[in-house]
């Protein structure tokens, strides 16, 4: 929900019609209720009807709503709400160029890193005991998140690859929201935008803290009942984010609405194409990813290739697709935090990524040609194009950490301050 236009503008508008309920649709304005707004959740007294979930959450406490013709066309006019999903907008997005390299940005983004672990670990032990969300100290956070991916996304990227599988819930919402924020910047949104859409990643899975524990963590396949329970986080999660004072209305759709499919085939209400907002087209995109690789108590996580391998078929049908490949681009065929295996048998930790030649990012070498650990050194593998014999370097396959006994939780802090 928008809080469109100022408030003067309201008294001023005379245009309003009685409209049952059961007759609203997405675009018309919200001017008065049939009852007051201080004894409904509503964020605002007065809002733009965006998608479905709006409409729901009117039907659900109103029978009747006064609507403002007036503004309702001064929505459906104004320019300025181009989307995700406009035609031609997407192929017409290219990224910022980066303000900082990898090595300059790291030790500030892991202090913000540690930030957004301690608060997200705090917020769902304060859900769990019934308390709210301190939504002011979330978009704080969140905005600090936004600065260092704007100075260098590698470094918040490198991090997202630190994961423990008994601390999934807390490190995949942080996770969620720094893909968000990088996807964001892929597409060259504006500073406020990449806070909005930072803060609806961190919300999005809030409602898990509402669904029994012995269900959240069963390491085993859910039955029928179990799931039904689970899936219900995205109905728990809007009810916990209404409720929360001063949240971000695009954050509670997305919390909503981040498993819905575009070919209606999702959850909770099989909403279909457009009626899925751009955010949670977003976030069900970057919800998949680090879902996929990532340890689960019941499963192990993909590599990145097998993950984006997943997700293009995926596209479409239930993802978007064209925001789908933004994100492909953005991540890099080699993201920071992976471990490669090279040519010559090396093992080494990309860092950074390299757009202009997506296979030659920067690394770190660890291991020599037996697997041996090595004189750790940083490389450009964009200008040292032989190894130390003179045979052609390149990388080979992306491979897991265990694989080499590698801990990247003793990387990070060893280098990162």
């Amino acid at each position: 929900m928008s809080n469109f236009c100022n408030r003067d503008f309201l008294a001023h508008s005379v245009e309003l019609t009685q409209i049952h309920v059961d007759d609203l649709k997405v675009g018309m304005y919200v001017s008065q209720l049939d009852r007051p707004w201080t004894e409904t959740s509503f964020l605002f007294q007065g809002f733009l009807l965006e998608n479905q979930a709006d409409i729901q959450a009117v039907q659900d406490q109103c029978e009747f709503v006064f609507i403002d013709v007036v503004r309702q066309n001064a929505a459906q006019t104004d320019t300025s709400r181009d989307t995700p999903y406009s035609k031609g907008w997407i192929e017409i997005r290219t990224p910022p160029k980066k303000k900082a390299s990898f090595v300059e940005e790291v030790n500030n983004a892991n202090r913000v890193h540690g930030q957004i672990s301690t608060l997200v670990k705090s917020f769902m032990q304060d859900i769990a005991f019934g308390k709210s969300i301190s939504v002011e100290v979330a978009k704080e956070v969140v905005a600090e998140c936004v600065n260092s991916v704007v100075q260098s996304p590698d470094a918040m990227m490198w991090l997202t690859q630190l994961k423990k599988s008994d601390e999934y819930t807390a490190q995949h919402s942080m996770n969620v929201c720094i893909f968000a924020i990088s996807l964001g910047r892929q597409l060259n949104l504006s500073i406020a935008e990449l806070n909005n859409v930072g803060l609806c990643g961190l919300m999005h899975d809030m409602g898990k803290m509402r669904v029994p524990s012995e269900v959240l963590n069963k390491p085993g396949r859910l039955t029928p009942e179990e799931l039904k329970i689970m899936n219900s986080h995205t109905t728990l999660g809007w009810q916990l984010l209404m409720s929360s004072h001063a949240m971000y209305g695009g954050a509670i759709d997305v919390a909503y609405m981040h498993h819905e499919r575009l070919d209606g085939k999702g959850y909770p209400r099989g909403l279909s194409g457009h009626l899925i907002t751009p955010y949670a087209r977003i976030v069900a995109i970057v919800d998949m990813y680090d879902a996929i690789t990532s340890d689960r108590v019941y499963q192990k996580g993909r590599t990145h290739l097998e993950a984006i391998s997943i997700m293009t078929k995926e596209g479409g049908s239930h993802l978007d697709l064209n925001l789908t490949v933004k994100f492909i681009e953005c991540l890099g065929i080699y993201p920071p935090g992976n471990l490669v295996e090279m040519s010559n048998g090396e093992i080494a930790i990309v860092v950074e990524t390299n757009q202009a030649q997506k296979i030659k990012p920067k690394v770190v070498f660890l291991l020599d040609e037996e697997k041996q650990p090595q004189e750790e050194q940083l490389i450009d593998l964009a200008e040292v194009s032989v190894d130390r014999y003179g045979l052609p370097y390149r990388i080979r396959r992306i491979v897991r950490p265990e694989e080499f006994g590698i801990d990247l939780y003793a990387f990070r802090n060893k280098y990162f301050i």
